[in-house]
């Protein structure tokens, strides 16, 4: 089993920052590729921005020059930093993680609970 917690949504006003952090855990032999998903109000689940093991990312046009992802190996843990944020930002915001079980070397594809955010004035 792989566990992905979440943690750093909220209400913020427009124009404010928010950082959200996911923090892996389990039978992991290694991660590939961590993401950020959205689910706006009445949507489907869109990608956000993701990260793979090598630091190489892309972004949701819609976030590119707002949003930086990163992440830390060696706490198997990923963070997106929201700047400028807008009320189209709001939805709630799943972390994914995908990569290889330890000791079975079986592919892992997991997601957390969620995390609100909400940016409105």
């Amino acid at each position: 089993q792989v566990q992905l917690v979440e943690s750093g949504g909220g209400l913020v006003q427009p124009g404010g920052s928010l950082r959200l952090s996911c923090t892996a855990s389990g039978s992991i032999f290694t991660i590939n590729r961590m993401a950020w998903y959205r689910r706006a109000p009445g949507m489907q689940r869109d990608l956000v921005a993701a990260i793979r093991s090598r630091g190489n990312t892309n972004y949701a046009d819609s976030v590119k020059g707002r949003f930086t992802i990163s992440r830390d190996g060696a706490k198997n843990t990923m963070y997106l930093q929201m700047n400028s944020l807008k009320p189209e930002d709001t939805g709630v915001y799943y972390c994914n993680a995908a990569g290889l079980r330890i000791t079975t070397l079986r592919i892992f594809d997991s997601w957390g609970q969620g995390t609100q955010v909400t940016v409105s004035s």
